[in-house]
């Protein structure tokens, strides 16, 4: 479960065009800041999301960027509770779906052109 700056970091992240330092991060979110962040609390809740695989941070010169490797809330979510339970989660979401006509098509789809692409 993100915090409330954690899920805003992410946003600024999926907002950005590419990766973006910490520097960076810390200027977009202080823009709508009466209160600054720190330097040193943007890169520990960058630090955090990357140990946790929601980040990939690499060297570009003299700095690390940073870049969301989940592309919204909603895959951040699923990936945590896949994680969490595992298969039983799988299982239960596709029961509870499966009587919805929208989601049992678009169910059916999505694995169909995941086996044809693997």
């Amino acid at each position: 479960m993100l915090g409330t700056l954690g899920a805003e970091v992410l946003e600024t992240l999926w907002d950005a065009p590419g990766p973006l330092t910490v520097r960076e991060v810390q200027e977009r979110l202080n823009s709508a800041r009466v209160e600054p962040l720190a330097y040193t609390t943007i890169m520990t809740v960058l630090a955090r999301l990357a140990e946790r695989d929601i980040l990939v941070r690499e060297m570009s010169g003299r700095a690390y960027v940073y870049q969301a490797v989940v592309a919204d809330a909603a895959e951040l979510a699923v990936r945590d509770v896949i994680r969490d339970h595992g298969e039983m989660a799988v299982a239960h979401f596709v029961d509870m779906y499966s009587a919805e006509l929208g989601i049992r098509s678009r169910l059916s789809r999505l694995i169909r052109d995941e086996e044809a692409s693997g």
